[in-house]
């Protein structure tokens, strides 16, 4: 029986060309501060990230198992080295929610959420890959298998630009075979009503390409409030969006379960962690979609856990970002209709780092992806061919 000799982690600094976003490309949590004292502050600065975690856990028998983290990589680093890896050395990597509970529990006064929990996820995840390995199954056979013949998923790059150039991309994956689509909000409560009638005037442009006959979100990404989303949503409703993701911060549980009582459904739990957060989330009717982000939420072990109480109250869960962590739990359960894709491209934000660093990540062909029921695992590896542009610190 194999047991964990070794944890080890690896950051990930991207030190390559960067794609400088667009101004006003996505609102943030951020976004209503005043500027003050002449900082000229980058109110997107803290929600773009050029570093990436990988964490290896690695069997007796020389089994490696990949996972993975890119929120605050720095301390999740730190946080594994120091506390995780001393308490999973020397199980056996089967003995999971064993090994989740142990690394919550002993953590708990401080790791509950945020960096801790991000940190137990990437454990989490590289503990799944390697079970998978050994048992020679990819990872969604071990959650259950098979529930679709492939996966149908979105195209989520459309980030605020001017409005040609947004119609221009969205013809593009039009072209291509996507039949839903997410877009961002670039103005929020700072922009005043000008700002309402540039975000009105690109989601018009955006449903003007795709048309009706295809699903249409919206995100905000929590940069606006309350007040601001009570006002623009009866200006949405006619253009028949799929969902408004994240309104509001992700600690306003009231004002999601206001809005999520209106015409228009709410997603959001990218920014909520375990299973107890999602409870109050779904006692509370605040989301009709579960977004939640399994390298932050507790990885896949929490994320199984939400996913079947989520079906138990009839909400949909579509994991955020992609990557294959959130594709097998995709397509392993009933509940999860769809995917969110993103094409690799330039780096820009930072989830674009994911494509540079593991290989094996699916390309979406006509609006669909598909995973290998012979690939163990996750079905990803480290690439080396972008090495020259990281520095790595192990």
């Amino acid at each position: 029986m194999a047991k964990i000799k070794s944890v080890k982690t690896k950051l990930y600094e991207w030190t390559g060309p960067i794609v400088p976003p667009q101004p006003n490309f996505c609102t943030n949590a951020s976004d209503p501060l005043p500027e003050m004292g002449g900082s000229g502050r980058d109110n997107m600065g803290s929600f773009r990230f050029h570093q990436w975690l990988v964490c290896e856990v690695e069997t007796d028998d020389g089994t490696v198992g990949i996972g993975n983290a890119a929120l605050c990589p720095p301390l999740i680093k730190e946080t594994i080295d120091r506390y995780l890896a001393p308490l999973i050395i020397g199980h056996d990597p089967f003995d999971n929610a064993y090994l989740w509970e142990k690394m919550y529990r002993i953590t708990h006064a401080w790791g509950r959420r945020g960096v801790g929990m991000t940190a137990i996820s990437a454990v989490d995840i590289a503990i799944w890959d390697l079970m998978g390995k050994l048992a020679a199954k990819p990872v969604f056979k071990l959650l259950g298998g098979r529930t679709k013949d492939k996966i149908p998923c979105y195209y989520s790059k459309l980030y605020a630009d001017d409005v040609d150039a947004m119609q221009r991309e969205a013809q593009e994956w039009v072209d291509k075979g996507f039949t839903m689509f997410k877009s961002r909000f670039g103005f929020g409560p700072k922009d005043g009503t000008r700002g309402v009638v540039e975000n009105l005037k690109r989601v018009e442009a955006v449903r003007e390409v795709v048309g009706y006959d295809c699903d249409l979100m919206l995100e905000a990404y929590m940069g606006w409030n309350l007040d601001y989303a009570k006002r623009i949503i009866p200006k949405l409703e006619k253009f028949q969006p799929r969902w408004l993701e994240e309104p509001v911060i992700a600690d306003d549980l009231a004002g999601y379960a206001e809005l999520n009582s209106g015409p228009i459904p709410i997603s959001g739990g990218e920014h909520e962690f375990t299973l107890l957060g999602f409870k109050q989330l779904l006692e509370r009717n605040a989301v009709s979609v579960i977004q939640y982000d399994t390298n932050r939420v507790g990885g896949i072990t929490a994320a199984q856990k939400i996913n079947a109480l989520a079906e138990s109250y009839q909400v949909p869960v579509i994991p955020h970002a992609g990557q294959m962590h959130n594709y097998h739990l995709t397509m392993a359960n009933f509940n999860c209709p769809m995917s969110e894709w993103f094409p690799v491209f330039d780096v820009e934000i930072g989830n674009e780092l994911f494509y540079y660093i593991f290989k094996g990540d699916p390309e979406a062909e006509n609006g669909y992806l598909q995973l290998d029921d012979n690939l163990p695992g996750l079905g990803i590896e480290l690439d080396n061919a972008h090495l020259e542009h990281f520095r790595i610190i192990e």
